[in-house]
């Protein structure tokens, strides 16, 4: 697990960032009428943006050439 965390870490952090600033745009922003797909709940909007931040993040992981066994 250590080393899984250590090999994804861009990944791992833009996640969190991504959670944290996806419940900051719920609770500021939010959506008054309900009817948002992302922004009506704390959960759907959370789970986006760490997801968004993941894959953004994701662009700054080094390839690995060799074989991972």
């Amino acid at each position: 697990m250590k080393k899984w965390m250590l090999d994804n870490k861009f990944i791992v952090s833009g996640a969190l960032v991504g959670a944290v600033a996806g419940y900051a745009y719920y609770h500021y922003v939010g959506c008054v009428t309900g009817t948002c797909m992302i922004s009506s709940k704390p959960l759907n909007s959370t789970l986006y943006f760490g997801a968004m931040g993941g894959l953004f993040m994701s662009i700054f992981k080094k390839k690995s050439h060799g074989r991972s066994e």
